[in-house]
């Protein structure tokens, strides 16, 4: 069905977001509201659902195909290793009797040997002739054996013949999936592409023709016996395993894909950057970074004077300590104000307030709900009522599932809750949703107690685990956290009043560092200024796209004694010797200059929205053998990296600040948790979009309890009219957290009446208890 209207795409230019959301909408649609459709408004919608089942297939099977060629070879190397093992073992007792026999034999002759050359009474004569009878009593054979023995056991068992041995398992999988799959390949795999299409074209039944010459030499001499007899299953093995370096290597691409294109497909394009630079520049605020030389000027200066800060402070920093080794260590006291205790005694103790009733207020106050349009823009009408709404938000949100959700509720029928579900609970809605709370909260007076200062926002993010129950490709499998389970990572940010201003849930498998910067992009409301996050959402590469991104990023990194510092070549010279706080290595600014035009339009692309920057650092990520691209983001990241480690050894404020960041977002992960009660350390949903509205929903719940404390310790404070009272309850706040929930009914209402105790089942006792 692709093949058909393939030519016909270039001209609809759906692009990813316009083809995902086409299909979104068919997904959501009964056959007969697909044929009240116009034709054209009917064939762009199929079209756009057959292109994205298409691209996801594709995606899916190569996820599939790195998986099992990765655990392929995890599974043959250590069979290798344990025969390895096992032969050296056997080598170690061999080696032991082969000297035994080498005693008996070789030395043995040699000491009768001696014993007739320092023997006075014989003479020259005489002794020769013994000796030669001595030689003649030791036995070649003995030798011979000595010698194929060791031969034997000095070489290691064959690597490639266990891979053969366990080959046709991985072609059982494979086989289908590369006759299913179009590639695409650059100059360095057009061997590699010959070798795919030879295969498809034999069904899979290789012979002595297949090509070689993608093969190593070793690999070439391998794939053919002593006696010159062809191994097609191990020739399988090395086509498997090239095809999945090149994959990563981003050397073999799909075309049809959303996660394997070319990296050129998820930038601006090359002619259009080329033409219209200036203006992409200008819009992308990116004009003062235009010319490189006065970057790295700037950027020289700058990490010159604080390598000669830091150094001068050194020996008056009681937190510094330096090892013998040149490394050194820094330590952070705790904050006096530990902020990560909730302010729950500050609210109602002896009313417990339900969820929904918080929900409503919030609405009330911000109008949340109005964000729940229709997924067709023709359908404008609200419902009729706004009970759904709130118990979707609260199934889905809670953990408690929509069936449930709608079987335990009054005056709500399940129909109506799926319906309701389906056609209104997309992530942008809940998104906008969010961020009409979230801006609510913005205009209030409070949260801004939390803020250091009043022209800066602090912000931070931090991923938590949760198992998937079902099938799912977007779960992977981790024995750390899930057992023998598969699971997620929820990514959430927070800024420093508590707001919980995006979230994010992929594969437990990515690295946390790929998503930072789509929080900082994808968000209108909360602006961040510093970002913060572990050592997971640590990279080079984030140090130095942040920079141009206008962020400044503050990670806390584990065991800092490890990174390495820079310094630009320019300063080799200067005198150095009174530095404690050295650089390992020089920045590699030849890199970035060559470069820099291809750098620039990689943040153009970021900073405009025209992808992700998650999907275009999956791919730069993915690379076995890095890009240069990569590359010199690393490069001017280690820039940017070692600026912040000389800020970070020399102020101790900022330490603190992230250390009180990474609390909050550490409570935020609890409060998850606890929103979540039907099921708090799981997902039920098997699709990646399924499980981030889901997460959606259980933000929106935390930052409607968030909205509702901030708007009860308002009206408290507006009602205590004593000024020392109002100071010490504002100070009391300040030193508290108010993600708080103990005064929030997340569970639900009993009723224990004479009607609701009744058998509604009509269970009869048995009959031996009659």
């Amino acid at each position: 069905l692709y093949q058909k209207f393939s030519d016909i795409l270039p001209i609809l230019e759906l692009g990813a977001e316009g083809t995902r959301y086409y299909a979104g909408s068919v997904a959501k649609s009964q056959i007969f509201q697909l044929t009240r459709r116009t034709d054209s408004d009917r064939y762009v919608h199929a079209i756009a659902f057959i292109t994205h089942q298409l691209y996801r297939l594709q995606d899916n099977l190569i996820d599939v195909w790195l998986t099992v060629v990765r655990s392929f070879q995890n599974t043959a190397s250590r069979e290798y290793k344990e025969q390895t093992f096992i032969q050296r073992k056997a080598a170690n007792e061999k080696t032991l009797d082969l000297l035994d026999r080498i005693d008996t034999n070789i030395l043995s002759m040699i000491r009768q040997v001696r014993q007739l050359t320092d023997n006075e009474d014989l003479s020259d004569s005489e002794k020769v002739c013994k000796i030669r009878l001595v030689v003649n009593d030791s036995p070649e054979e003995v030798l011979s054996d000595i010698r194929d023995d060791l031969a034997q056991y000095q070489s290691d068992s064959s690597y490639y013949d266990i891979l053969e041995t366990r080959s046709l398992r991985l072609q059982n999988r494979l086989n289908p999936i590369l006759k299913a799959m179009s590639f695409q390949a650059d100059g360095d795999s057009r061997y590699l592409l010959t070798a795919i299409e030879h295969f498809k074209a034999v069904d899979g039944t290789v012979n002595h023709t297949a090509p070689l010459d993608f093969l190593e030499s070793d690999e070439q001499k391998a794939a053919f016996q002593e006696d010159g007899r062809f191994r097609p299953s191990l020739y399988k093995v090395f086509l498997f395993e090239h095809i999945a370096s090149s994959i990563k290597s981003g050397n073999l691409n799909l075309t049809q894909s959303y996660k394997y294109r070319p990296l050129n497909d998820y930038l601006i394009n090359s002619s259009r950057w080329q033409q219209k630079k200036s203006d992409l520049m200008e819009r992308a605020g990116l004009t003062e970074f235009a010319n490189h030389d006065v970057v790295l000027t700037a950027l020289d200066n700058a990490l010159y004077e604080q390598y000669q800060k830091t150094n001068a402070n050194a020996e008056t920093n009681p937190h510094l300590k330096l090892l013998t080794n040149g490394k050194f260590t820094i330590s952070t006291p705790a904050v006096e104000v530990v902020e990560d205790n909730p302010l729950n005694t500050c609210f109602p103790e002896q009313h417990v307030v339900p969820l929904p009733e918080v929900l409503s207020t919030i609405n009330r106050h911000c109008g949340f709900l109005e964000s729940f349009q229709h997924w067709q823009q023709s359908h404008v009408r609200p419902l009729p009522s706004l009970s759904p709404l709130f118990a979707g938000i609260m199934g889905l949100g809670c953990g408690i599932g929509i069936r449930k959700m709608a079987q335990i509720s009054a005056n709500i029928t399940e129909n109506e809750l799926e319906n309701t579900v389906n056609w209104r609970f997309s992530l942008d809605n809940i998104q906008a949703a969010n961020d009409r709370v979230l801006t609510a909260m913005e205009q209030m007076e409070l949260p801004n107690i939390y803020r250091k200062a009043p022209e800066i926002i602090h912000t931070a993010s931090d991923g938590q685990k949760f198992e998937v129950r079902t099938d799912s490709l977007n779960a992977s499998r981790s024995f750390k956290y899930f057992g023998k389970e598969q699971g997620v990572s929820v990514y959430t940010f927070i800024d420093e009043r508590h707001l919980l201003w995006y979230s994010l849930v992929f594969s437990a498998s990515d690295r946390e560092s790929a998503y930072v910067i789509d929080g900082l992009m994808r968000n209108d409301v909360v602006k961040s200024d510093i970002h913060s996050t572990d050592t997971h959402g640590y990279s080079e590469a984030i140090f130095g796209a942040t920079h141009l991104l206008g962020f400044s990023y503050a990670p806390r990194i584990k065991n800092l004694k490890k990174q390495s510092l820079y310094l630009f070549r320019s300063r080799k010279n200067i005198d150095r010797s009174d530095w404690v706080i050295a650089p390992d290595k020089y920045v590699n600014d030849a890199l970035i200059r060559g470069n820099w035009d291809d750098f620039l339009r990689l943040i153009a692309t970021i900073k405009l929205k025209e992808t992700t920057a998650s999907d275009i650092f999956r791919r730069l990520n993915s690379y076995s053998k890095q890009h240069s691209l990569y590359q010199t983001l690393k490069a001017f990241g280690q820039i940017t990296k070692s600026l912040f480690i000389l800020r970070y050894i020399n102020d101790l404020e900022l330490r603190q600040a992230i250390e009180k960041q990474l609390n909050k977002v550490e409570l935020a992960n609890k409060f998850t948790r606890a929103v979540a009660v039907g099921n708090p350390r799981e997902f039920t949903q098997a699709e990646k979009e399924e499980q981030e509205i889901a997460e959606s929903c259980n933000r929106l719940i935390k930052n409607c309890i968030i909205c509702w404390n901030y708007l009860y310790l308002s009206h408290k404070l507006a009602k205590t009219t004593d000024a020392q009272s109002r100071d010490n309850l504002m100070h009391f706040i300040a030193s508290h957290s108010p993600v708080a929930w103990a005064h929030i009914n997340l569970l639900g209402e009993y009723d224990f009446s004479d009607e609701k105790l009744q058998d509604s089942i009509g269970i009869l006792p048995l009959k031996s208890a009659a």
